[in-house]
């Protein structure tokens, strides 16, 4: 009874990873969240240094779901944004960092309209890519302080194999929205837009 019992345990531990490989790739076709943003405190230490004024944000755009921006494809899944549209995701993570060094303030003179241009992710074959550019305006009280394209890429390791490729490419997308925001904070004339 106890090596039917061991031969059985053998069985399931072989069965196992192909039947995760199976359930992932039937499931291939069904929609993926994009993770969580997390901010570059290292970057947002050096903009709060700035002594940056308070800020308030427009509604980014596009937010339209059938805007190309608002459609990741990871081969055969798609990457949706948790926030409904990519562009939300983005004023989330915005509104998120400047929130944590206490600026944002939606009754603010000065504000920041934000407008995905490019918004993918390739998987690749060995090495994935992802690139985003944003239009980013600043004004204040109606006058445009800054009007500037930003652009971010990113790279990860990636895979002929989608059970490998799709995950990787999914983990990617907070990534490269960091490395964007990190592009626009760091810029002298975005800091010089939202000084006081």
């Amino acid at each position: 009874m106890a090596i039917f019992r061991s031969q059985d345990w053998r069985l399931r531990a072989l069965l196992a990873p192909g039947a995760l490989a199976v359930v992932v790739l039937t499931t291939g076709c069904a929609p993926l969240l994009a993770p969580p943003y997390a901010a570059d405190y290292e970057t947002l230490d050096r903009l709060e240094a700035t002594r940056p004024g308070p800020v308030a944000l427009v509604k980014a755009q596009p937010t339209e779901p059938e805007e190309k921006v608002n459609t990741v494809r990871l081969r055969s899944a798609r990457l949706l944004s948790p926030s409904g549209s990519f562009a939300q995701y983005l004023q989330d993570a915005l509104m998120r960092d400047l929130s944590e060094i206490s600026v944002y303030d939606p009754k603010a003179p000065t504000r920041i309209a934000a407008r995905i241009l490019v918004n993918e992710i390739d998987l690749g074959v060995i090495n994935g890519t992802g690139r985003m550019d944003v239009e980013v305006t600043v004004t204040r009280d109606g006058t445009q302080r800054l009007r500037k394209t930003y652009r971010a890429e990113t790279a990860f390791d990636s895979s002929y194999a989608s059970i490998v490729a799709v995950p990787a490419g999914q983990a990617a997308y907070p990534r490269l929205v960091r490395a964007l925001l990190r592009q626009v904070y760091a810029d002298p004339q975005f800091v010089a837009a939202i000084g006081r």
